[in-house]
């Protein structure tokens, strides 16, 4: 198989980081894209919105019918920082007959040189960028290769502001992922 890996703190997961992953599976031949959940990432210490297991679960009720997405806990199984060297290592173990591609948005792109252990991920996947209009990634010898992929103008930070003023996200995130912010109150002021 040829599995692509998007990690990330999806606080929350919303319909950008579905569209993006779909489109590389399309756009690469991926048999499937794992989205892998970070527990705390080195660069956001302290700065989640939501716990470890609401963002799981927000995940979850994401992808749930949908056959080429797939959560990845492995992450949470980890104590401390969540380092993607880690992670391949684990997967690159289990996994010795696949191939793994390793899906950078263009920001991660350009810090990927100070990572942990950087220059040792390209021997356990392939690296590709996924870039949009208007954004350059930069060359470098631990990046494989970018790909476009559709524009979108969602982040989760911009989520979790709509959240606190109480705001609509409907449009931003899954329905599924509505409701369950919704029901569990996740990311008000004050709350």
């Amino acid at each position: 198989m040829r599995i692509g890996l998007f990690g990330g703190s999806f606080d929350p997961v919303h319909n950008g980081h579905l569209i993006v992953a779909r489109a590389a599976a399309e756009r690469l031949a991926l048999d499937q894209v794992r989205l892998v959940l970070a527990r705390q990432q080195p660069f956001k210490a302290g700065r989640h919105g939501a716990t470890a297991e609401d963002r799981l679960m927000m995940l979850r009720v994401a992808v749930r019918d949908d056959p080429i997405l797939v959560v990845d806990e492995c992450e949470l199984h980890r104590s401390g920082a969540s380092y993607t060297i880690d992670t391949l290592r684990e997967l690159h173990a289990e996994r010795l007959q696949d191939e793994l591609v390793l899906l950078l948005g263009a920001d991660a792109a350009h810090d990927l040189p100070t990572w942990k252990e950087a220059e040792a991920i390209p021997r356990l996947a392939a690296v590709v960028a996924l870039t949009r209009p208007g954004v350059v990634v930069p060359e470098h010898p631990l990046i494989d290769e970018a790909i476009g992929v559709p524009p979108v103008d969602v982040s989760a930070t911009g989520i979790r502001a709509r959240c606190a003023r109480g705001e609509s996200i409907t449009d931003l995130v899954p329905a599924a992922v509505a409701r369950y912010i919704a029901e569990r109150r996740l990311y008000r002021e004050g709350v």
